[in-house]
C-alpha cells in the first residue's frame, strides 16, 4: 500500500430454562443504534479541515476519559504515542499489520515508547468491533485489535453480512454467540466508545484515521516507520525530556 500523506449471568425462568429473551431484545436495540450511529458518525458536522489544529499537549490528552486507557510499554518511556483509529479504516489496518510490528520491536519493546490505542469509529460496524475488543478484557485487548485488523477485509463489509462475518471472527477469538450478543447489547460501552470519538474530534481536532500524537504533538507527515523515525529520532532518546503531565 502506498504511503498515506497528510478498535451477565443468565436468569432461569420458571421452567428452569435460561431466559435470554431480554438479552436478545436489548441486543437488537443496540445493534439498531449501531446502524443509526454509523449515520451519525459519518454525517455529523465536520470541522474545517483548513482550520489550524493546536497541539493539545500530554497533560490534556492523558486526562481520564470515558474508557480507561490500556497502555503498552514502559510507563517511564521518554515518548508517549497515542493512536486514534477506526476498526474499518484500511489505512489503520495497514499501520497495524505492516508498520506496527517493526514499530513495537524498535520502540515499545526497547522501553522508548509508551503506546496507547484509542477508538475513533467511522461507522457502526467499527463501533461493534471496538466493543468486542473492549469485551475481550485488558489482557486480550491488543491481540483482538490486531486480529480484527488482520482480518478486516473479510468482515468489514456493508449490511448484515458485516455483522455476521464479525461474529465468525469473534467466535474464532473465543467468543460464544451468547458472549457476542451480550457484548453488543452493552449500551453503556457503546456510549463510552462514541464519547471517546467525540472528545477526540471536538477537543483534540482528530478528523481522520489513523491519527497519532507524540508527547502531545500531532503527527502530520504520515504513519510509516520512517515517519516515526523522524519524530522519535530513530530510537535515540538522548537529550529527550520525558513527557510532562
Amino acid at each position: 500500500m502506498a504511503k498515506t500523506e497528510k478498535k451477565t449471568t443468565e436468569t432461569p425462568d420458571e421452567g428452569g430454562k435460561s431466559n435470554k429473551t431480554g438479552l436478545y431484545i436489548i441486543g437488537a436495540v443496540v445493534i439498531a443504534v449501531l446502524v443509526a450511529g454509523g449515520v451519525y458518525l459519518r454525517s455529523g458536522s465536520a470541522p474545517d479541515p483548513n482550520a489550524p489544529k493546536p497541539d493539545p499537549g500530554v497533560a490534556e490528552l492523558m486526562k481520564p476519559g470515558p474508557l480507561p486507557d490500556i497502555p503498552l510499554g514502559n510507563a517511564d518511556a521518554p515518548f508517549t504515542v497515542i493512536e486514534y483509529a477506526s476498526m474499518t479504516c484500511p489505512h489503520c489496518a495497514h499501520f497495524q499489520t505492516d508498520v506496527y510490528p517493526e514499530f513495537k520491536k524498535k520502540y515499545i519493546d526497547t522501553g522508548k515508547v509508551r503506546f496507547i490505542f484509542r477508538e475513533f469509529p467511522l461507522d457502526g460496524l467499527a463501533v461493534a468491533a471496538s466493543m468486542l475488543a473492549r469485551c475481550s478484557g485488558p489482557d486480550r485487548f491488543y491481540p483482538m485489535i490486531h486480529g480484527l485488523f488482520e482480518t478486516q477485509k473479510t468482515w468489514a463489509v456493508p449490511g448484515e453480512d458485516g455483522k455476521e462475518k464479525l461474529a465468525l471472527i469473534a467466535k474464532q477469538a473465543g467468543f460464544s454467540q451468547e458472549a457476542f450478543d451480550k457484548c453488543l447489547a452493552d449500551k453503556s460501552l457503546f456510549d463510552k466508545i462514541v464519547e471517546v470519538r467525540r472528545r477526540a474530534n471536538e477537543d483534540f481536532g482528530v478528523d481522520s484515521t489513523p491519527s497519532f500524537f507524540v508527547n502531545g504533538k500531532r503527527m502530520t507527515a504520515g504513519h510509516e516507520i520512517s515517519d516515526f523515525d523522524a519524530v522519535l529520532g530513530g530510537g535515540k532518546t538522548e537529550d529527550t525530556p520525558p513527557p510532562s503531565g
